[in-house]
């Protein structure tokens, strides 16, 4: 079960950069977003990644991973900048239209969960790196945008990009919906285990085994 999967999330696991590029994406919301709404999204994408880098250098608990505290800023900090809703959506795919509203509610809970969870266990990779947000190709009026980056520290450095859409009339700017590292697309990838759970055992299996794999990784 989610055999892709573990192989997807133990080869970030062998890599502190990779760890790191996988953590960006969970914590890149941590700052308080007042001019958000004005930004070019590279420079976005840029201020953030500093200001993660500096919070969890000055927060112990967040570099030990702690799952609770962890969890408390993705819920008030996390979600204003990702659109979880579609990044569920897209990872279900065509199901997802057939569910219904407490089926789609239980997914993006789960789901949420689940990569909460890898982001606990990546923090405290966070430190000793830098970042370069490379310039934006093409205009910042475009809706959505892919803003590339690498991340160097030990090793080879590691290609970090992130697909956003223009967010108008709710003050809150860019949204982050996909994250690519070394090639590999974060929700593609969901994506192909989910459809297999899905043909195997319907939308109440996928929620199932969600379900189970988030208790399993709470004991250990």
């Amino acid at each position: 079960m989610f055999n892709s999967y573990k192989k997807f999330t133990l080869r970030f696991a062998k890599n502190s950069l990779l760890c790191t590029a996988f953590a960006a994406l969970g914590l890149l919301g941590l700052a308080f977003a007042a001019h958000a709404a004005d930004e070019a999204p590279d420079e976005f994408i840029k201020r953030l990644s500093t200001e993660l880098q500096d919070m969890v250098k000055n927060d112990p608990s967040l570099k030990a991973g702690d799952l609770q505290k962890t969890s408390a800023v993705v819920d008030t900090k996390v979600m204003p900048h990702l659109n979880f809703i579609r990044m569920t959506a897209s990872a279900v795919g065509p199901a997802w239209r057939t569910a219904t509203p407490e089926q789609q509610a239980k997914l993006s809970n789960e789901f949420k969960t689940l990569l909460v969870r890898t982001y606990a266990g990546a923090l405290s990779q966070v430190t000793d790196i830098s970042i370069n947000v490379k310039p934006l190709r093409g205009s910042a009026d475009e809706k959505e945008v892919l803003v590339r980056s690498e991340i160097k520290g030990k090793g080879e450095p590691i290609e970090l990009d992130y697909r956003l859409e223009k967010t108008p009339g709710d003050g809150s700017g860019w949204k982050i919906y996909n994250l690519n590292v070394l090639g590999v697309w974060l929700v593609e990838t969901y994506r192909s285990q989910f459809s297999q759970e899905i043909n195997a055992k319907g939308l109440d299996g996928l929620i199932a085994t969600l379900v189970e794999r988030n208790k399993s990784n709470n004991k250990k």
